[in-house]
């Protein structure tokens, strides 16, 4: 599946470029480079890169800047990469339209495996409007969700907060991105609505709703859906 997937690298460290280029290339992607942000906008404009792996460090511009600006016309995924790991930064890319952060250093084989969900979810988005994953389906023309083939009782609100996840799948959503989405602007602080919710709606799509694998927490920073 990484045949003719580019993946665009913004980083202005050497060593790291070149980790990231040797990786990726021995897993079947072809690689292009930018050392800041302004190159790195001008490769994403002109290239057409299918996922972009960001760094926040720049020296000509902030990397959350680069991401805000990519994010007005870049609709592929955004993995930022960074030695940034307070709560505040990640919850501010994920915000600005990241679909996924790890900070450095990094396992290379966990970076594998988040690109190939970002990628998936990407090519997925553009296709049916019944999502499949394993024994769970979602239609979101006729919202109707089904797990083992059997419709699932949900309210508007469980449907509207699993069809937000499953869109967005293999990407991280904030507490306040899901809560905007699903309840409004006014909800956005209310987290244990979405702790409520979340727990209503893994009882009736997880096979054992204590150790989830559709709907997997990132703490402090929101939700996941996975595989």
């Amino acid at each position: 599946m990484n045949a003719g997937n580019t993946i665009l690298i913004i980083d202005d460290e050497l060593p790291i470029r070149r980790l990231l280029e040797i990786t990726l290339s021995a897993s079947g992607f072809r690689i292009i480079q930018a050392v800041n942000g302004k190159e790195g906008l001008v490769a994403a404009a002109t290239q057409h890169p299918s996922l972009v792996l960001l760094d926040l460090g720049l020296p000509d511009m902030d990397g959350q800047e680069t991401l805000k600006k990519l994010r007005e016309w870049y609709t592929h995924p955004i993995i930022v990469l960074s030695v940034r790991s307070s709560e505040e930064d990640i919850i501010r890319a994920l915000d600005h339209g990241a679909n996924d952060y790890l900070t450095k250093p990094f396992r290379t084989g966990e970076l594998l495996a988040r690109i190939r969900a970002a990628l998936r979810a990407s090519e997925q988005k553009n296709n049916d409007p019944v999502l499949v994953f394993g024994t769970l389906s979602i239609d979101m023309a006729a919202h109707v969700a089904k797990k083992n083939d059997e419709i699932l009782k949900l309210t508007a609100t469980e449907f509207s907060l699993l069809q937000l996840l499953a869109k967005n799948r293999g990407r991280v959503l904030t507490h306040q991105y899901i809560l905007k989405e699903v309840w409004g602007f006014g909800y956005v602080e209310q987290t244990h609505y979405l702790r409520v919710f979340i727990a209503q709606l893994r009882k009736k799509i997880e096979d054992n709703p204590a150790k989830p694998t559709f709907i997997i927490t990132e703490s402090g920073i929101g939700y996941r859906f996975g595989e």
